[in-house]
C-alpha cells in the first residue's frame, strides 16, 4: 500500500509514494538518489546508513518512512552544501577512510555528537561512535578526526 508522504529532508520538503513500512534507507538511495547513505547490514547495527533526525542519529534501514512526521531528515549530503562542515573537513585532512563505505554514517554520528558535546573528550567520542563498524579498522584516525572536528569548530567565527 502506498501513500503520498512529504518529509522534510536536507532542509527541503520532499514528497514521494512510498509504502510506510519502507525503510528510510531505501527512500533515501532508491527514490531520492541521495546514496551517500550505504547499506550495511541491514540490521541497525554497524552504522553505515546513519543519517540524523531532528539532529540525533538513528539508522535508516530501521526507521519506517510512515513514522518519520514532521521531523527533520539531514543525510551526509545535507550535512554541509560545500562539503566543509568540520567533521568533513577533519575526514580530509586525516585521510581518514580506505575504502570509504562506512564513512558517512560515521561522520553524521561525530556531527550530532559534536552539536551536543562540543569539545568531547576521547572516551565520549568512543561511546558515540559505538556500534559503528568500520571494516577497514581506522577507528584511531576516526577518533583523531572527531577531536580535530572539535577544535575547528570551536575556532569557526559564529555564523
Amino acid at each position: 500500500m502506498s501513500n503520498t508522504l512529504t518529509l522534510m529532508i536536507n532542509g527541503q520538503p520532499q514528497t514521494v509514494q512510498a509504502d510506510p513500512e519502507m525503510p528510510l534507507l531505501w527512500l533515501l538511495r532508491d527514490r531520492l538518489a541521495l546514496t551517500g547513505t550505504k547499506y550495511g547490514c541491514g540490521m541497525g547495527l554497524c552504522g553505515a546508513c546513519t543519517v540524523q533526525v531532528d539532529g540525533q542519529p538513528a539508522r535508516a534501514c530501521q526507521l519506517p518512512v510512515g513514522e518519520i512526521g514532521s521531523r527533520r531528515i539531514t543525510t551526509i549530503e545535507g550535512l554541509s552544501p560545500d562539503g566543509n562542515h568540520p567533521v568533513q573537513q577533519a575526514w580530509r585532512a586525516l585521510n581518514v577512510p580506505q575504502c570509504g563505505y562506512c564513512q558517512s554514517g560515521q561522520m553524521m554520528a561525530a556531527a550530532a555528537l559534536l552539536r551536543e558535546q562540543p569539545k568531547p573528550d576521547s572516551a565520549q567520542v568512543r561511546q558515540a561512535l559505538q556500534g559503528h563498524v568500520c571494516r577497514c579498522g581506522t577507528y584511531g584516525r576516526i577518533e583523531q578526526a572527531v577531536l580535530m572536528a572539535a577544535d575547528m569548530a570551536r575556532q569557526e567565527p559564529a555564523r
